[in-house]
């Protein structure tokens, strides 16, 4: 059966035990063949969350954070400015 689509944990949940009980019956997800049962969980839950068009992150509910702003400092030999990441 085809996952369904839906943003709520609730479809999520039932995407994955959905992928989950396919491995558990033909051994693989789609086109791969993970190693072991958990292997397989993982995958399901990357597979519903990308589904539902979130990413691990914002399912745990954290924010994506910003690329920190580089430091800026004086080299020793003279006024240039140099940035460090």
């Amino acid at each position: 059966m085809p996952l369904k689509g839906g943003k709520s944990n609730k479809t999520i949940g039932k995407n994955v035990k959905e992928l989950v009980k396919t491995y558990e019956k033909k051994g693989k997800i789609g086109a791969s063949k993970p190693a072991s049962k958990k292997a397989a969980q993982k995958q399901a839950v990357a597979i519903a969350l990308s589904k539902a068009g979130k990413s691990r992150k914002m399912a745990k509910g954290g924010p994506v954070k910003a690329k920190p702003k580089p430091r800026v400092v004086r080299k020793r030999d003279g006024n240039k400015k140099v940035k460090i990441y």
